[in-house]
């Protein structure tokens, strides 16, 4: 092989000799400069007829070379026609380039790939790509590239679930998108799920076009269709129409609006030199023992602040049958539900993969990254959550009968 090699370099002026040379004072194999980048075309061709001359050599029965096919071999560069050797038996299996390979790209494609699950942008993933190959992509490429994940964004999308969850949180995180030459911002909306054994799952990602219960409706249909039966609580940010869309697909989930997002909420309202004092207070209310306790120390804010902040003590009223749902569980129970922080993990991985990113020229290029950022938090979620054998056993109390399938109870 290393003779047929030879020749076909220096059919091309391509002096060994010198190359060697050339290596040993640094300048690469491949890259813009690369000592081999302008011979990929003969080098292929010369390594595939050595394979072919060892094959025979090794062979018992009589066998002999016959002809050439050709092919396309693509580059993400551009392509050329590769002329592969046969042999008349049939038994010859090419290596370097196998019999129905059309691609000499994998190993780009992967770095591609790999650089944009970092978080990195097109022009710096051309910069490195023409670094490491030599090859100059455009940004169609790459996008051709990477939009290859949309194929398993889809099937992820659409995958079957379990039948039932005890715990299920949903959160939001904003992204600007380019929408009919106009720049908009929309809300993609995580949905995330506590399994039996207490591991995390991301159950879905959905872009709201507008909020409201006829969006939500779609949501919890989704999950319908792909086989959740049941869920025990639901733990949401106080979206308009999310609790009343889960009660008309799941009647029997119990809805816990998210504390940590109403106080957020409520601090939007109130003066900075009041906050520390409101904030002490507010602590009487979603610390308490007990519901009832809770609503003493909500009368007491509203007597205090009611003048003040009239319209923060009516949300609180208002919301206030779904935010204290927590108070009739244990503990363990309570500290699981009463915020959807948990999803916060994987918020953080979007924010880190989106950080260099403006507006996205459309849904799918933000779905991409997205999915990769999942797939990212996930990796890390190999134990169940804290304490959850203690609150599964406790959640079989509660939910009297909705557990026993699963948990092999009677």
């Amino acid at each position: 092989m290393k003779e047929q090699i030879r020749k076909a370099a220096a059919s091309k002026g391509f002096d060994f000799d010198q190359a060697l040379k050339d290596l040993k004072a640094g300048q690469p194999l491949t890259g813009e400069k690369g000592i081999l980048t302008p011979l990929v075309k003969e080098l292929v061709e010369a390594a595939l007829e050595g394979e072919l001359d060892s094959h025979l050599a090794r062979e018992v029965t009589a066998n002999r070379k016959n002809g050439k096919s050709k092919k396309t071999i693509r580059r993400l560069d551009g392509s050329f026609e590769l002329k592969t050797p046969r042999d008349r038996s049939g038994t010859f299996e090419p290596q370097f380039i196998r019999k129905h390979q059309t691609t000499l790209s994998d190993e780009i494609e992967h770095k591609i790939l790999s650089l944009y699950g970092l978080g990195m942008s097109y022009r710096d993933i051309t910069s490195h790509i023409k670094e490491m190959y030599g090859i100059e992509l455009s940004t169609g490429t790459l996008s051709a590239v990477t939009d290859r994940i949309l194929e398993k964004v889809s099937q992820w999308r659409s995958r079957p679930l379990e039948r039932i969850y005890p715990i299920v949180w949903l959160d939001a995180i904003h992204y600007k998108i380019r929408q009919e030459g106009k720049v908009v911002t929309k809300a993609v909306y995580t949905l995330l799920g506590i399994n039996l054994e207490g591991h995390k799952e991301v159950l879905g990602l959905y872009l709201s076009e507008s909020e409201g219960a006829t969006f939500w409706l779609q949501v919890l249909s989704d999950l319908s269709n792909r086989g959740i039966e049941d869920i025990l609580i639901a733990c949401v940010d106080g979206l308009k129409g999310f609790p009343e869309a889960i009660e008309s697909i799941y009647p029997k989930a119990e809805v816990q609006l998210c504390i940590v997002h109403q106080i957020r909420h409520s601090l939007k309202y109130i003066s900075y030199k009041d906050k520390k004092a409101f904030m002490k207070d507010l602590k009487e209310i979603y610390r308490a023992a007990t519901k009832e306790a809770g609503e003493i120390a909500l009368e007491a804010l509203k007597d205090k602040w009611g003048d003040k902040y009239p319209i923060v003590i009516k949300s609180w009223n208002r919301n206030w049958e779904r935010l204290s749902v927590y108070f009739k569980y244990p503990e363990p129970i309570r500290r699981v539900i009463y915020t959807t922080n948990i999803i916060e993990s994987i918020h953080s991985q979007f924010r880190r993969l989106t950080k260099t990113k403006g507006a996205f020229p459309n849904e799918d290029s933000l779905l991409k990254l997205l999915y990769i950022g999942i797939q990212n938090a996930s990796k890390k979620w190999t134990m169940p959550i804290q304490n959850w054998g203690m609150t599964l056993s406790q959640l079989a109390i509660f939910f009297e009968g909705r557990l026993d399938k699963e948990l092999g109870i009677g």
